[in-house]
C-alpha cells in the first residue's frame, strides 16, 4: 500500500478493478481544512482521462507496471505482432491497444506497458518522435524554404502529415508522434 506522498507523475495504482496512472497531480493545503492531492488519471486498458481528488495521507493499491521495448514484426487479422528485443519471445496484441499505429513500421521499436504481477499487455506508447519515409506527396520545389507554406505528404506506415514545399518523395523525414507535426528532414532521396 502506497499513499498520497508517494504520487508523482507515471505512478500507476489500482481504483476498483482498473488500473490508473497519474499524469498530472498537485497537492493543496488550503488555508482551511485538510490539504488534499488534485490528480489527473489516466485509465491504462482504455485511455480514459478523468480528474480525482484525494485526501492527503490516503492509501492506495500501487500496480506495478514494467515498460518494455519491442519489435514492430507485422499485422495480419490476429493484430500487430510485436518482439520482446531482450529474449526474442513473440505475441499479437489489438491494433486499438496501439496508439499512433500510423507511425509505426514493419522493425520499428516501440514500449509496451505490462502489468508486473500476471505480464498481462496492457497498452503500447510510441516514442516522442519516429523517422518514416514519405512515400506520397506532390513534387518538391528546391530552395523554397521560407514562404512557411505546407503540402500533405503520406508516410510509409499511413500517416498524412502537413510538410514544407521542398520535401519530397523518397525523403526521410522527422515526426512528433504526438501531435503529428513535421519536426525536420533527416535525409533527402
Amino acid at each position: 500500500m502506497a499513499d498520497t506522498t508517494s504520487f508523482r507523475n507515471g505512478f500507476t495504482m489500482v481504483i476498483g478493478s482498473e488500473l490508473w496512472q497519474i499524469v498530472r497531480f498537485q497537492h493543496v493545503k488550503p488555508g482551511k481544512g485538510g490539504a488534499f492531492v488534485r490528480t489527473t488519471l489516466k485509465n491504462v486498458r482504455t485511455g480514459r482521462v478523468v480528474d480525482r481528488t484525494f485526501r492527503a495521507g490516503e492509501k492506495v493499491t500501487e500496480a506495478r507496471v514494467e515498460r518494455r521495448a519491442h519489435q514492430f514484426l507485422y499485422e495480419d487479422s490476429l493484430g500487430l505482432h510485436f518482439m520482446n528485443m531482450e529474449n526474442y519471445v513473440q505475441f499479437a496484441m489489438p491494433a486499438d491497444h496501439v496508439a499512433g499505429r500510423e507511425y509505426l513500421k514493419e522493425g520499428g521499436i516501440i514500449d509496451i506497458l505490462f502489468h508486473a504481477d500476471n505480464e498481462e499487455a496492457l497498452l503500447a506508447e510510441m516514442p516522442r518522435s519516429v523517422e518514416l519515409e514519405v512515400v506520397e506527396s506532390d513534387p518538391g520545389l528546391k530552395g523554397d524554404t521560407t514562404t512557411g507554406a505546407t503540402k500533405p505528404a503520406t508516410l510509409e506506415g499511413g500517416a498524412v502529415v502537413s510538410v514544407p514545399l521542398f520535401i519530397s518523395e523518397g525523403d526521410v523525414i522527422r515526426v512528433n508522434t504526438s501531435t503529428g507535426d513535421y519536426i525536420t528532414r533527416v535525409s533527402s532521396q
